[in-house]
Parts: C-alpha cells; sequence; structure tokens
C-alpha cells in the first residue's frame, strides 16, 4: 500500500515537473489572433494626459492604456502566489501612434514584440504611442504592478464609493479622489512604487454591512439577556435550597 502511494506522488510530481518544462519550451503558448485581436468592451481612453489611464467600467475587467516609447520593453505580469508570478491575462490588445493611427494587436506584434512566457508577457511598440489592452481584476480591489512610471487615472465602476475608511484604501499614498459624472477618478501625479492599489465599495455595501451588524447586535443582545435569565434562574434555585440569601444577586 505505501509502495502504491509512493508511486503515486512520483507519478503526480513528474507530471508536474514536465508541464512546467514543456511550458518554457514552448514559450508558455502563444496568444492567439483572435485574442489579440478582440474589440474591446467599450472604446479605449486615448486621450488621457496621464502615463496610465485604468477604467474599470466592470468590477471583473480592466481597460488599460498606457503612454509608451519605442525603445521600451513592458514585462506584464501578475502575482499569483507567495513568490511566484505569471502572465498577465491580456486581450483586444491595440496601439495608437502619435499621429492617431490605431494598429490591432496583431499588427502590433508583426511590428514589434508580444511575447508571452510562462512568468510573463512581453510587448515592444513599434514606436512612440499608446499601448490598449483589456485584462481581468478582482472586483472591489484593483492591485496592479507598475509597467509604466508617472501619473496615473483609476476610473472606478458607476456607483463605487471610497468615502468610507473600513472599506477603501489607496496605495501609494498621495492619491486624489473626485467624483466625475457618478465615477470616481483615483489620480497619483507621479508612481513609482512597484504596484498600485484601489480598493472601493458599492452602494449597496454600506447598506449589507448596516443589516449584518444590526443581526450581529440583535444575537449579542439577546445572547445577554438569555445568559442573564439563566443567572436569575440558578440564584432563584439557591435560594430555595438556602444556599444563597434572597437579596444576594
Amino acid at each position: 500500500m505505501n509502495r502504491r502511494l509512493g508511486l503515486a506522488i512520483l507519478v503526480v510530481l513528474s507530471l508536474t515537473l514536465t508541464a512546467g518544462c514543456l511550458d518554457y519550451v514552448t514559450d508558455g503558448g502563444e496568444i492567439s489572433d483572435d485574442v489579440l485581436d478582440a474589440e474591446p468592451a467599450a472604446a479605449y481612453d486615448w486621450e488621457t494626459d496621464r502615463n496610465a489611464s485604468l477604467t474599470l467600467d466592470t468590477g471583473s475587467e480592466l481597460q488599460a492604456v498606457y503612454n509608451v516609447s519605442a525603445d521600451q520593453r513592458l514585462r506584464l505580469y501578475q502575482p499569483t502566489s507567495i513568490g511566484q508570478e505569471g502572465p498577465l491575462d491580456i486581450s483586444a490588445v491595440r496601439f495608437r501612434y502619435a499621429n492617431d493611427t490605431v494598429i490591432s494587436g496583431t499588427e502590433l506584434r508583426a511590428r514589434g514584440e508580444i511575447d508571452q512566457t510562462p512568468d510573463e508577457v512581453y510587448v515592444t511598440p513599434p514606436a512612440d504611442g499608446r499601448l490598449a489592452f483589456t485584462a481581468g481584476a478582482t472586483p472591489r480591489r484593483l492591485t496592479l504592478p507598475v509597467y509604466v512610471e508617472g501619473s496615473y487615472e483609476v476610473i472606478l465602476p458607476e456607483g463605487s464609493r471610497m468615502d468610507f475608511f473600513l472599506f477603501s484604501n489607496t496605495v501609494p499614498a498621495g492619491a486624489t479622489t473626485e467624483r466625475v459624472d457618478n465615477r470616481v477618478h483615483v489620480t497619483w501625479e507621479n508612481v513609482e512604487s512597484s504596484s498600485i492599489l484601489v480598493q472601493y465599495y458599492q452602494n449597496n455595501d454600506l447598506t449589507i454591512f448596516g443589516a449584518i451588524i444590526g443581526i450581529l447586535s440583535a444575537i449579542a443582545v439577546g445572547g445577554l439577556y438569555y445568559y442573564r435569565r439563566q443567572i436569575d434562574r440558578l440564584h432563584e434555585t439557591r435560594v430555595e435550597m438556602g444556599l444563597d440569601d434572597e437579596d444576594e444577586q
């Protein structure tokens, strides 16, 4: 039995290591043309005056626009676990030249570079301009490595808020927030840290939080009342047995 268990563990480990080695041999798998050229859910913010514009039309999808130069090689990655990194899952890639000409992701790969490895996606633009792509995001908590230093703007989904300190946070410090057309804009004039974090909440989250606090408070009051009644009953029993005086509590 122990021998079979040991063999099974060895087989699993061998398959895992083989898969990892195969990933490195195949460069982690090329991003398909359909993924690169997919249509974005909304138009990209080409007219931004920031070095990086990150728009969350929904909490689970990010539209990013970065100001890049021809000599830059961007390493797009995301933390996957403690001490581990993986390629950022990008799609709907576009590049806009300084003359406003926009090319697709496959054209960008042909003229510059889009190379995916098991740990990252390398993107080299063909000229100065703006790089745009879509990527996944975690609702209510955007955390992203800093691929380009400089000014940043994060536009949160409609109905999002950052007023209640327990549910909101920004890293690095020094961010400013402004509500424009029911959307919160978070901006940094200069980001030099390794990553950014924006934690926010939706309007109905406070209602849910208040309801939970009310329920927990009711349970606590009920528990205290029950505990007090048990003590009173025990005291009455001890009085009847002559173990306590009537006035003792």
